[in-house]
């Protein structure tokens, strides 16, 4: 039995799930493939998180950072860029897609094909988070130390509406920037440099 929640028509809404049969990380995946059109992640307790497609800011600003990590990844050739629309299964059972991720090579070689076709069992090095207007950032914030706490080497949570930046790191504290022009991921992203003029202000 599934129990939907809402707070506005345009926020992610949640589904409670029953506890005593909740889906195996197989059923969930299939569950996504039935629902391309949404953006869907579970929690470590089991609740499913649905995300309606961005809107136009946002979805330039998620494209943006994108094609940033794409071709320094490229260039590096070290480890592998992915977008928003992957999935990754935590050491802690959530199954999460931010908004932009990177895993080392040395890592991915490891998986057999078949876990490479499906939501990747492993938390990536490096995630970033964009806020869009509908998300409350105190839930980003949870989610970048669940990346944290689950093996990320780096994490950025990037707040367009209030122009800061919040970079996390193990065994650190939240490094919290106002208003930065870009932000620099050495030494885990040695050269990967992301300008943010167009995140702050999308260009159309």
């Amino acid at each position: 039995m599934l129990t939907i929640e809402t707070t506005s028509e345009m926020s992610p809404f949640t589904m409670r799930a029953d506890p005593a049969s909740p889906m195996s990380d197989d059923e969930f995946f299939g569950f996504c493939q039935l629902n391309p059109e949404l953006r869907i992640e579970r929690t470590a307790e089991g609740e499913i998180i649905m995300m309606t497609p961005a809107g136009g800011e946002t979805g330039s600003r998620n494209a943006a950072v994108t094609a940033a990590l794409f071709f320094w990844a490229k260039e590096n050739g070290e480890g592998v860029a992915f977008d928003s629309s992957t999935g990754f299964i935590l050491p802690n059972g959530a199954i999460r897609a931010p908004d932009a991720a990177w895993v080392r090579r040395s890592r991915l070689a490891r998986l057999t094909p078949e876990q490479k076709r499906k939501f990747l069992p492993l938390c990536p090095d490096f995630v970033i988070e964009l806020r869009s207007p509908t998300d409350r950032i105190e839930d980003l914030q949870s989610k970048m130390e669940e990346y944290r706490d689950n093996g990320a080497r780096l994490g950025w949570l990037i707040d367009p509406e209030e122009r800061q930046a919040f970079i996390y790191r193990p065994g650190r504290n939240v490094e919290h920037l106002r208003e930065p022009s870009a932000l620099a991921g050495d030494p885990d992203l040695p050269g990967f440099t992301l300008p943010l003029a167009d995140i702050w202000e999308p260009n159309f």
